[in-house]
C-alpha cells in the first residue's frame, strides 16, 4: 500500500506542472492591464510604466513564468497586486471558510444521494423510483446559483430562520451547503441506483436472501459494499466539483471564502492571486483523488496491483 501511495504522489508532479502552465497562459491572456488598475485611471503612461516595471510585468512571459516557478518551488505563491499581502496568507485566511462549506456540502451529498439511490433501487420502476429519479433530474438540471437564491428567498425572507449570507457560525453555512449539496446529490443518487441494481441481482445476494438474512442487511452489508467503487469515484469527483462550485456560491451568499477571493482577483487582473488560488484548488483536488484511489485499495485489494 505504501508503494501504491508513493506512486500516486509522484503522478501529482506532471499534473500540477501542467496546471501551472495552463493557468499562467490563460491569466495573462485575459484583456486588461493590472498596472493601469493599480496606478489608477488618471495616471500618466510614465506612472503606469513604473508600476509595470516594479511588478515585473514588462518582462517577456517566459521570464515571468520562470520567476513564478522559481518562487513556487521555494514555497512562495507571490504577492497580491490588489492587497499587497502574500498570496499564501490570503489563501490560508479564506480557505477555512471554503473547506467548511465544501465538507458540509459533501455530508449532505452523501446522505441524500446514497439514501435516495438505495430507496429508488430497492423498488425499481415503482412510483417511488420514478419520483426519486424525477427529483434527481431536477437536481441535475437546476443551476446552483438559482437554488441558492430560492433558498435565501424561502428561509431568509418568507421564513426568516437562517441568515442569507456572510461569515459567522455554522448557521451561516447551512443554506450555501444545501445549495451545493442538493444539486450534486442528484448525480450520486442516479449512480447509486445503477450500481445497486447491477449488484442486487447477482448470485451472492440471492444466496443471502435464501439463507434468511434480513433485507436491510442484504442491502447495506452485501449489496452496497460491492457497489462502492463507482460510488467512491463520484464522491471524490464531486468533492472537486463542490470546491470549484464554491466560487459562485460564496459570491451569491457573500461569504469571504477562497471562491469569492478568486472572483475578485480575476476582476482586478491580480495575476499572482489568480494563479495561486487555481493552483491551490488543483492541489487539493489532486490530493482528494489520491485519497479516493487509496480508498479503492481498501475496498478492493485487487486495485493495488494496477
Amino acid at each position: 500500500m505504501f508503494g501504491y501511495i508513493v506512486k500516486r504522489l509522484l503522478q501529482m508532479i506532471p499534473t500540477l506542472f501542467g496546471v501551472s502552465v495552463l493557468v499562467f497562459v490563460l491569466v495573462h491572456s485575459v484583456p486588461g492591464d493590472p498596472a493601469r488598475m493599480i496606478a489608477g485611471p488618471e495616471a500618466s503612461m510614465e506612472d503606469v510604466e513604473l508600476v509595470r516595471e516594479r511588478l515585473g510585468l514588462n518582462q517577456p512571459l517566459y521570464i515571468q513564468y520562470f520567476d513564478y516557478v522559481t518562487n513556487l518551488l521555494a514555497g512562495d505563491l507571490g504577492t497580491s497586486l490588489r492587497s499587497g499581502r502574500p498570496v499564501a496568507e490570503e489563501i490560508m485566511t479564506r480557505f477555512p471558510t471554503t473547506v467548511t462549506l465544501t465538507l458540509m456540502s459533501v455530508v449532505i451529498l452523501v446522505i441524500v444521494g446514497l439514501f435516495a439511490g438505495i430507496f429508488s433501487a430497492t423498488k425499481p420502476n415503482s412510483l417511488r423510483d420514478n419520483a426519486t429519479m424525477m427529483f434527481a433530474l431536477f437536481g441535475i438540471s437546476m443551476p446552483v446559483f438559482w437554488l441558492g437564491l430560492m433558498l435565501i428567498l424561502l428561509f431568509s425572507y418568507y421564513i426568516p430562520l437562517l441568515p442569507s449570507g456572510g461569515n459567522g457560525g455554522l448557521q451561516h453555512f447551512v443554506l450555501p451547503a444545501l445549495a451545493l449539496g442538493l444539486s450534486s446529490s442528484a448525480i450520486l443518487a442516479r449512480l447509486t441506483r445503477s450500481s445497486v441494481l447491477e449488484v442486487i441481482h447477482q448470485d451472492f445476494v440471492r444466496t443471502a436472501r435464501a439463507k434468511g438474512v434480513k433485507e436491510k442487511f442484504v442491502i447495506y452489508k452485501h449489496t452496497l459494499k460491492n457497489a462502492l467503487i463507482p460510488i467512491i469515484t463520484i464522491i471524490g469527483l464531486e468533492f472537486g466539483h463542490l470546491l470549484g462550485g464554491a466560487v459562485l456560491t460564496e459570491t451569491v451568499f457573500s461569504m469571504n471564502g477562497l471562491g469569492r477571493f478568486l472572483i475578485q482577483s480575476i476582476q482586478f487582473r491580480d495575476y499572482p492571486a489568480v494563479q495561486g488560488c487555481v493552483l491551490f484548488i488543483a492541489t487539493v483536488f489532486v490530493v482528494v483523488n489520491i485519497v479516493v484511489d487509496v480508498a479503492y485499495g481498501l475496498v478492493d485489494p485487487r486495485v493495488r496491483n494496477y
